[in-house]
């Protein structure tokens, strides 16, 4: 759901908002309760949710390789420990 930035031309007051595509415009503050908020043009922010969104899933090639390769030579120190024991 995108994230929208909203700013009362009453009192100054700022806010962030999850809402959904089609839902109308936010109107009243809720700091001074006059029907004066504004959306504000910014850059586009976004939740992702449920299940399934890694770091990994957009990366390509060798950059795939890069969480793998670190919790791999992890994992090494810590079964040579555990054989030393």
């Amino acid at each position: 759901m995108p994230i929208y930035e909203y700013r009362c031309e009453n009192c100054n007051h700022e806010l962030e908002a999850v809402q959904k595509i089609s839902e109308e415009p936010l109107r009243d503050c809720p700091k001074c309760g006059k029907p004066a908020l504004k959306k504000r043009i910014s850059a586009s922010g976004f939740r992702l949710k449920g299940g399934g969104w890694y770091e990994t899933d957009f990366k390509s090639g060798s950059k795939k390789n890069v969480a793998p390769t670190e919790s791999a030579s992890g994992g090494e120190s810590s079964s040579s420990s555990t054989s030393d024991s």
